[in-house]
């Protein structure tokens, strides 16, 4: 089983009100089933947000395969965060301490898949996720 999550989080003002959203596509056996998913998260900056869309898109990825699936399953994780990428690959070093524990729980929640991959790609292919974050943030400016 193959499924593909599209993460992205924001935030207004970074730190600000941030949200976060994210698309899973399940690619195996020509499903093309979407599931898409939203949270309004309360502050934090940017890439605090774009680590915790990447959590709640794992966690779910699970709920949707369920726990014995899960283990036979590849994600390919699809971001336009490039520090998140590059610090997951390894690329880059993790400084700042928050990041540091959402990096851990990142790689923990690995572990229960085959296996997870991430690749970068432009905002523009990122454009359902992104629009979920915007539309939580909209929501909640009305409450505010």
């Amino acid at each position: 089983m193959k499924l593909i999550v599209y993460t992205d989080g924001g935030a207004r003002g970074n730190p600000g009100h941030a949200a976060i959203g994210v698309v899973i596509k399940d690619t195996s056996a020509g499903s093309g089933q979407v599931k898409k998913y939203s949270e309004y998260i309360g502050d934090a900056t940017n890439n605090v947000a774009e680590y915790k869309a990447l959590i709640l898109g794992l966690k779910k990825a699970k709920q949707v395969v369920g726990k014995d699936l899960a283990r036979k399953t590849e994600i390919d994780v699809r971001s336009d965060s490039e520090l998140m990428i590059r610090q997951l690959s390894g690329r880059y070093k993790l400084k700042d301490e928050n990041i540091q524990k959402l990096f851990i729980e990142v790689w923990n929640l690995k572990t229960e898949f085959k296996s997870v991959s991430f690749k970068h790609i432009p905002r523009e292919e990122n454009s359902v996720a992104d629009g979920l974050v915007n539309e939580e943030l909209d929501s909640r400016k009305r409450m505010f």
